[in-house]
C-alpha cells in the first residue's frame, strides 16, 4: 500500500493458523499469494507445537510475554529466534502461556544467515544513535540480504528528526506509551502508541519529526526484508507517492 497502516492488535479479529493449532492469532500483515505474515499470537498453558509448518520460509518469533521453550532453549519476554528457511522443525512448549510475535518471510535466495538464531535480548547492551535519547539493540542484521530485526529505545521526551526508509518496515510497541507522525500528503498526521499498536510502513514514507514523542520510555520491535537506506528530511513535505 502507498501509505502507512496502523492497527491495535486487540481490536483485531481472532484468526486460525495450521501452522500453530489450537492458538489465538491476530493477523497484523501479510500476503496470501507468498504465504508471507506478521502475527500477534497467544499460545495457551500446556500448548506444544512445532515450528516445521512453513517449508521453504524463515520465521521469526519474539517474546512478549511468558515462556516459550524452543527445543531445550528457554525464551523469556524479549527472547529472539530466527529460523532460516531449510532448517530442522524445533519443538516449541509452554507450561504457563505465552504470548509471542510470529513472522513469516518470503523465501531470501541472498541471505547469508543459514543457521538458527536464538538469543535473549536482555543479554544484549543498548547501543546509541546520533539522535539523543535513542538507542538500539541488534537482533539480526544479514550482509547478504540487508533484512534486519531489531528493539529501538526512545527515552521520554526524546525526539526525532523527519525521516524515511527506502524499504517497507513494520514495528510492534511493545512497552511505554509513544505519539508519532506519518507525513501523509505534506501534512503531518498524529498517532497515539499504546502497548499492542503495529505500523506497516511503506518504502520512502517520511514519517517522525518533533512531534514524534514519548510521554514514557517506549520500545518497538521492528523489521526490514531488505537493506534500507535512511534518509532524514529538513520538514514534512509532499511526495510523489500518491
Amino acid at each position: 500500500m502507498p501509505f502507512p497502516a496502523f492497527v491495535q492488535a486487540d481490536e483485531l479479529e481472532d484468526v486460525f493458523m495450521a501452522s500453530l493449532p489450537g492458538t489465538r492469532s491476530k493477523q497484523l500483515a501479510g500476503d496470501p499469494m507468498t504465504r508471507r505474515t506478521s502475527n500477534r499470537v497467544d499460545l495457551p498453558a500446556d500448548w506444544s507445537g512445532t515450528t516445521g509448518g512453513v517449508p521453504g520460509r524463515s520465521q521469526e518469533i519474539f517474546v512478549l510475554a511468558g515462556k516459550l521453550a524452543l527445543a531445550d532453549v528457554e525464551l523469556g519476554p524479549g527472547g529472539y529466534a530466527y529460523l532460516p528457511a531449510g532448517s530442522l522443525g524445533f519443538n516449541m512448549t509452554t507450561y504457563d502461556g505465552a504470548r509471542i510475535l510470529y513472522s513469516v518471510s518470503d523465501a531470501e535466495p541472498d541471505a547469508v544467515i543459514r543457521t538458527p538464531i536464538l538469543i535473549n535480548a536482555d543479554l544484549l547492551d543498548w547501543q546509541s544513535t546520533t539522535t539523543p535519547g535513542v538507542s538500539t539493540k541488534e537482533l539480526r542484521n544479514d550482509p547478504g540480504t540487508g533484512a534486519r530485526t531489531w528493539l529501538l529505545r526512545i527515552e521520554a521526551g526524546a525526539t526525532q528528526t523527519w525521516e524515511s526508509s527506502s524499504t517497507v518496515r513494520e514495528g510492534y510497541l511493545f512497552q511505554g506509551t509513544y505519539q508519532h507522525a506519518e507525513c501523509v500528503a505534506g501534512e503531518a498526521v498524529v498517532g497515539q502508541y499504546t502497548p499492542g499498536g503495529y505500523f506497516y510502513r511503506p518504502e520512502n514514507a517520511i514519517n517522525g519529526g518533533p512531534l514524534s514523542v514519548g510521554s514514557t520510555d517506549a520500545v518497538w520491535f521492528l523489521r526490514e526484508a531488505t537493506h534500507g537506506v535512511e534518509t532524514t528530511h529538513p520538514a514534512c513535505t509532499a511526495t510523489d507517492q500518491g
